[in-house]
């Protein structure tokens, strides 16, 4: 397993594939990696094959935290990461740094400061601006601008032929999708399954800071979903009396608090009135500081 810590390196090494037919997978990845990571590196071996090549980014990225949220504080162990995908089978892992990432982030600039953003000297991103308006964009407007901006990245650098995104971030994949069509990427996204632990919560890095009692009762979200396709198994349910409904059975749990809960089409991401068999629904809750997500198709 080869380890690439610059931009040009990267896809120097990413370009030889390409002229000599090397098919590449790609997961991209903030590392402090776990079950649900490497069943992503598995899907991207099945995609290329023996033959081809598997790349893992590991990279918090700046530009999708906003400045009250949790950058600092994210969990890393790039030991721990490697080993993992070492013993997954990746070929290359790619650990870029924000220097490489971002050029002349945090330089000095005329710039007047902003709420939404760190200020910076790197000022081209690329911006979604149907899908991202909602749910994860709503609670955390400057999110996925810096998704967006960094994927595109590292499609530009890692030069993949398919990429793989987990279904637990269902309006981050939506949006990649978009993004791709959009800007004709010649990338293939492939969406996998959520991995969850054994009572249900899905596999996540930030499950690491939740406290026993928390951890407990974080499970609240994968009942709910399990209560919302029972409560439309048979019949069509008002989307606003269900969400009163998710809402008191979520806050149920002491220590739980609801930033969100939609029901919306799986592929416009609109919100709908009537809540049915087939439709998405997603939702967001803190544990102290700590915010968990899940969905699910109803």
């Amino acid at each position: 397993m080869r380890i690439i810590s610059t931009a040009a390196a990267m896809q120097e090494r990413a370009l030889l594939w390409k002229r000599l037919g090397i098919r590449v997978g790609f997961v991209p990845t903030m590392g402090y990696l776990h079950a649900g990571h490497l069943s992503l590196v598995r899907e991207a071996r099945k995609c290329v094959g023996k033959n081809g090549k598997v790349v893992v980014s590991i990279y918090v990225n700046p530009a999708q935290f906003a400045p009250t949220e949790d950058l600092a504080k994210y969990p890393r162990d790039l030991k721990r990461d490697l080993k993992l995908c070492r013993e997954a089978g990746v070929d290359v892992v790619f650990t870029p740094n924000d220097a490489e990432m971002y050029p002349r982030w945090g330089e000095a600039t005329d710039e007047p400061a902003r709420e939404d953003a760190r200020p910076t000297g790197f000022s081209t991103y690329v911006v979604e601006e149907k899908l991202s308006q909602s749910m994860e964009g709503a609670s955390r407007p400057t999110h996925f601008r810096g998704v967006t901006t960094v994927v595109a990245k590292l499609f530009n650098l890692v030069q993949p032929d398919a990429a793989v995104f987990g279904q637990k971030d269902f309006q981050q994949a939506a949006i990649i999708k978009h993004m791709v069509r959009d800007l004709n990427f010649p990338v293939k996204i492939i969406v996998a399954p959520t991995v969850r632990e054994a009572d249900g919560l899905a596999m996540s890095s930030r499950n690491k800071f939740l406290n026993a009692e928390q951890r407990a009762q974080a499970v609240i979200l994968f009942h709910a979903l399990r209560a919302a396709s029972l409560a439309v198994k048979r019949k069509q349910v008002s989307a606003a009396r269900l969400k009163t409904d998710v809402k008191e059975f979520v806050t149920a749990a002491p220590l739980a608090r609801l930033d969100y809960v939609e029901f919306f089409d799986a592929e416009t991401l609109f919100p709908v009135a009537q809540v049915k068999r087939g439709t998405q629904m997603a939702l967001a809750v803190f544990f102290g500081k700590t915010r968990l997500i899940d969905n699910v198709r109803l």
